[in-house]
């Protein structure tokens, strides 16, 4: 683990301007280092021989003094307020990055060990800007300016510091190793307990419907056992070092005491100069003594750090910049679409065209491709091969066919900008995500500036007008299954979009919501462009065209041609 990973300046500019004022204010408390234990040494040695008065002597103590404790003062400040600027520049960062990655990315992590590190993880990083790196300045600068006083007033005493010192260092990087892997398990642990529990609350009533809740909170207890044990051990190991560290430094100033005692009684050495060494000797080895205490309380954050790190450094898919989005037909040639963890394609080679204001279903048994097609539309997922396009002028013959089209003038999605795009979509789910909030904030979601009763038009339209008002929780708890496909159904039509995706809009309803959705949709569908994943006939009657799929292919395409 580096003391300063230079990925931490680089991802959060505020490490930079900390660490300037943590030279110059360590260079400031080594320079009033020195002078305290001069003015002590001198007051001390004047006031023992009765060579004048000492009140001037005192006076600057007192300064010094009064010095040290301002710059203690102004080093807890610039800490906390470094540490709470890199912490919101590192969850930016690391919110905008996820967003860049896109659900694409995300499916394949665990959201409560993202969720962890960007709140616990992150804000372990006070112990590092607090504690540790201001010692660690300190202990750069304060040894070099200690031996460089200490030179001219007693070559031995310093030749003893500086041999003595590295012994430190040494043993802090030995303890270090085992920290860091001890940490790390540690937050992994952490991260693996949470994750674990918001699985768990999620699915709280599913789990007690099969009796398997007490099975859970046992495994919770056990996770949270290891969790405990794993952080006694680093706790330990944290007190060992600190008692070895202690000890070495200890036994080190003894040594420098020894010597300077023993030329002091043999007259080898006025008391002045030996009370000097005997003031800064101590003040050598302090700051390496305290960053080995608090390297220990930095560690956990230098962990979710590095991890912060690695996912700051997974690349983004490529991202397109043309903002305008041609009208017309989407054009799919050639459309593959590998996932790494199966062995055959979700889509291979579809070809298909979708006309403006056209309605397609599509429909094939579970896992054929029909929602990574929308997902390639939603710009999701990357292709392998293949290309999606926008707009121009799909023809044969004068009639738009489903697949081997000409296009004149199309714009390839890959080039679009994914903001300006979606802006043409609007996108229902198979489950549909609410947040806790009244329905009213839910519809709301896609427009937040839209007027209050623009958001009960929209509700009116999808039939949910009944419960605007309405609170949720999360995940739309407190609504049944119909009303949340209302809701999602509410955000569409309080949208402008010309382009609408439905991933089984009535699946899992009983027969009088899916009547009430049906019945939304139908309305919603009039002068836009609809593609909807649909299995049952009442929803497949409202399209123009039905596109069967079956192991990633287009296998028959029924309907009326739609002619340009």
């Amino acid at each position: 683990m580096k003391p300063l990973d230079p990925r931490l300046i680089r991802y959060a500019g505020a490490t930079r301007r900390y660490l300037v004022a943590c030279v110059a204010l360590g260079l400031a408390v080594a320079g009033l280092i020195v002078a305290q234990a001069t003015l002590l040494a001198s007051g001390i040695s004047a006031a023992f021989h009765g060579h004048g008065r000492i009140t001037a002597t005192l006076t600057a103590l007192a300064a010094v003094v009064a010095g040290r404790a301002l710059l203690a003062w102004a080093q807890e400040m610039a800490a906390h307020r470094a540490a709470a600027a890199v912490k919101t520049q590192l969850r930016e960062r690391l919110l905008g990055h996820l967003v860049r990655l896109g659900p694409g990315w995300l499916t394949g992590q665990k959201g409560g060990e993202l969720t962890t590190l960007a709140t616990r993880g992150i804000d372990a990083l006070d112990g590092y800007f607090a504690r540790y790196l201001p010692q660690l300045v300190l202990a750069a600068v304060v040894p070099v300016i200690v031996l460089a006083w200490l030179l001219p007033a007693d070559l031995l005493a310093t030749l003893t510091i500086a041999i003595t010192l590295p012994l430190i260092p040494v043993f802090l990087a030995l303890v270090g190793l085992t920290t860091e892997a001890r940490n790390r398990r540690s937050f992994r642990m952490l991260s693996r307990l949470a994750h674990h529990f918001l699985d768990v609350v999620a699915g709280l009533p599913t789990l007690k419907v099969f009796g398997r809740a007490k099975a859970q909170a046992e495994t919770i207890r056990r996770v949270s056992d290891e969790h405990r044990r794993a952080t006694m051990r680093t706790l330990r190991l944290a007190f060992l070092s600190s008692l070895v560290l202690e000890l070495i430094a200890t036994i080190s100033v003894a040594l420098v005491a020894v010597a300077v005692g023993l030329r002091l009684v043999e007259g080898r050495l006025d008391l002045r100069t030996a009370l000097l060494v005997l003031i800064l000797a101590p003040e050598a080895y302090l700051p390496l003594r305290m960053v080995g205490t608090h390297f220990h309380a930095s560690t956990e954050g230098l962990a979710a750090a590095e991890q912060v790190f690695s996912v700051l450094e997974e690349e983004p898919p490529p991202r397109g910049t043309r903002t305008d989005v041609p009208p017309g037909p989407i054009v799919l040639s050639g459309l593959t679409v590998r996932y790494p963890d199966r062995a055959v394609p979700a889509l291979d080679g579809v070809d298909l065209t979708i006309a403006p204001g056209e309605v397609v279903a599509l429909t094939g048994p579970s896992g054929c491709g029909k929602s990574t097609l929308l997902s390639v539309l939603l710009g999701f997922v990357p292709l392998d091969s293949g290309r999606v396009e926008i707009g121009g002028s799909v023809a044969v013959d004068g009639v738009v066919t489903v697949g081997g089209s000409v296009t004149v003038g199309g714009v390839d999605l890959s080039t679009l900008d994914p903001d300006a795009w979606r802006r043409h979509l609007v996108w229902m789910s198979q489950r549909p995500y609410l947040f806790a909030g009244t329905v009213a904030d839910n519809i709301r979601l896609g427009h937040p500036d839209a007027s209050d009763e623009s958001v009960r038009s929209a509700a009116r339209a999808a039939l949910a007008s009944d419960f605007l008002d309405a609170t949720v929780g999360e995940g739309g708890a407190g609504l049944s299954a119909g009303q949340r496909q209302r809701v999602a159904l509410a955000r569409a039509f309080l949208s402008d979009a010309r382009i609408v995706l439905l991933d089984e809009p009535t699946a899992n309803l009983d027969g009088e919501s899916e009547a009430a959705v049906l019945e939304a949709v139908r309305r919603l569908a009039r002068g836009r462009t609809v593609v909807v994943v649909a299995h049952r006939p009442a929803l497949l009657a409202l399209a123009d065209r039905v596109v069967r799929m079956e192991a990633g292919r287009v296998v028959d395409a029924a309907g009326s041609a739609v002619t340009t």
